[in-house]
Order: structure tokens, then sequence, then C-alpha cells
């Protein structure tokens, strides 16, 4: 698959992290846009983001990635964690930088956008926006872990979140944990 993952000035770095943790970039084109406030955020959460070999990395203000346009094939984007401030800027169609143009693009061309916000609770206007996305082709997964599998660290509760992610992308995740598969007897 040929994927492009973002990263905007949300806390939850550690989900991107472990989403680049989850995929080989030796089956997948990879390509990598932060915010300058991601940068920040994964400074103070992670210290540093780990890029796995292959991943391409591309500044914000730059307009010469190949996914700025729709004719260039790609499968899917990721932005996560999505600030409520991206969500409505993605909303109002600004395109002003690259992760939001991508973001459009993805809207336009009716390629798969995921949208993971981690920022709560939300307003009126956050809520309306969601909406917005949602209508325009956005899936919108707030990154809201599940404890079925009873995580024993952070990076198996983010894990949760990104398994889905991972679902919705199409792409195996053969560590995941499902609801009533893997954990205690439907009797019980």
């Amino acid at each position: 698959m040929r994927l492009v993952l973002a990263a905007t000035g949300a806390s939850g770095a550690i989900y991107l992290q472990r989403l680049l943790h989850h995929l080989e970039p030796g089956n997948h084109e990879i390509h990598v846009v932060l915010s300058p406030y991601a940068k920040q955020v994964i400074n103070e959460e992670l210290g540093e983001l780990k890029l796995p070999r292959g991943v391409v990395q591309h500044g914000e203000k730059s307009m010469n990635a190949p996914f700025a346009s729709g004719s260039a094939l790609f499968d899917g984007m990721v932005i996560m964690p999505c600030s409520m401030g991206t969500v409505g800027r993605i909303a109002a169609g600004t395109s002003e930088n690259l992760i939001l143009r991508a973001a459009d693009v993805f809207l336009k061309e009716r390629r798969k956008l995921i949208l993971v916000p981690r920022e709560t609770p939300w307003n009126l206007i956050h809520a309306r926006n969601i909406v917005t996305v949602t209508e325009a082709g956005a899936i919108v997964m707030p990154a809201s872990p599940s404890f079925y599998s009873h995580p024993k660290n952070f990076e198996e509760l983010a894990d949760t979140v990104v398994w889905r992610v991972l679902d919705q992308l199409g792409i195996e995740a053969p560590n995941a944990c499902r609801w009533r598969e893997d954990g205690p007897s439907a009797a019980e």
C-alpha cells in the first residue's frame, strides 16, 4: 500500500509511533508529515519519533510531495493524533499546508482518510466539524483504547487503537486482540 501518515499538535504521539512500529516499510510505501506542533508534542512525549528505514518524511510547508495531487495514486492517509484545529481546517477545506492539502485530496478523490482525534471534551464546534468531515468521506476514530486485551503497558494500550486503524486500512494486524476471540469465553 502507498500510505501517508501525519501528526498534528494533539497529545498522543505514541499512537503514531506504534502505527509506524506495526507497518512494515518493505511491504508499504510510507510517507510522513509532521506539523510544527506535532514535533513539539513528540519531543515532550517521546523525545523523538523513530522512523523505520525507508520511510519518506516531508516538510509541512512543501507542496511538492506526490500525494499533494490527486493524480498520484495513494491508498490511505492517517492523521494520528489529529488536533481539533486540524479537523476544523479540513472541514473548511483550507489546504494551507501539506497535511491539509493531502487530506483535501484524499477526500476529493474518495480515498481513505482516517482522522484520530485525541482531545476531549468536545464542544459543539468540534462535533459539527466531525460531522462535516464524516459527511465528506473521512473516517473519524477517536483515540479510545480498549481494555479487554489487558494491556500491561502504554505501548500495548496504544496498540488497541492502532489495531483498529490497521483494520480500517485493510492491513493485517496479526497480534490484535479481538473481542471474545482471544479473551474469556462468552459463557463466562
